[in-house]
């Protein structure tokens, strides 16, 4: 179950709101702790199921090798230009590695709903095409801050 928001509780979106924006966002920003402790930032595409994250990575990236080495991971998802247009949701926690490392598009059932999702979104097609390069990686956050300066 994830934390419960305590500060800005008037600009935090609703569940529904939060999907909604998560939904139709395309990129984050993932902040991974590198073996030498230093923070390490990467924007990433990215899908979301209702409860999870979604992030396919390359494996031989620095992103990768952080999370293998400490699965703690921070995500922004952000929009807006003016002061009151700002949105935006952080999700934090541990994360999984789901499927064959690299993803070959061998069968599990865990992302038979996501492929196709993240395959729409960020391709325009309705197959997941696997290069044998990236993996996926899944957030399930245990807190979640979100924020709408629309609100105010």
């Amino acid at each position: 179950m994830a934390a419960t928001q305590r500060r800005s509780r008037k600009i935090m979106m609703t569940p529904d709101e939060l999907d909604e924006f998560l939904a139709t966002q395309r990129t984050c920003r993932v902040a991974t702790v590198s073996s030498d402790g230093a923070p390490h930032v990467s924007a990433l595409w990215f899908a979301w199921d209702g409860t999870s994250l979604w992030l396919y990575s390359i494996v031989r990236s620095k992103r990768w090798a952080d999370l293998r080495h400490d699965t703690r991971v921070a995500a922004v998802v952000d929009s807006g230009e003016g002061y009151g247009e700002l949105r935006g949701v952080e999700l934090s926690g541990t994360v999984d590695f789901v499927g064959e490392i690299p993803r070959t598009g061998e069968p599990c059932p865990e992302l038979d709903a996501l492929e196709p999702l993240f395959a729409r979104k960020n391709f325009g097609l309705e197959t997941m095409p696997h290069d044998g390069r990236h993996a996926w990686i899944r957030l399930t956050p245990s807190r979640t801050v979100s924020w709408d300066f629309r609100k105010l």
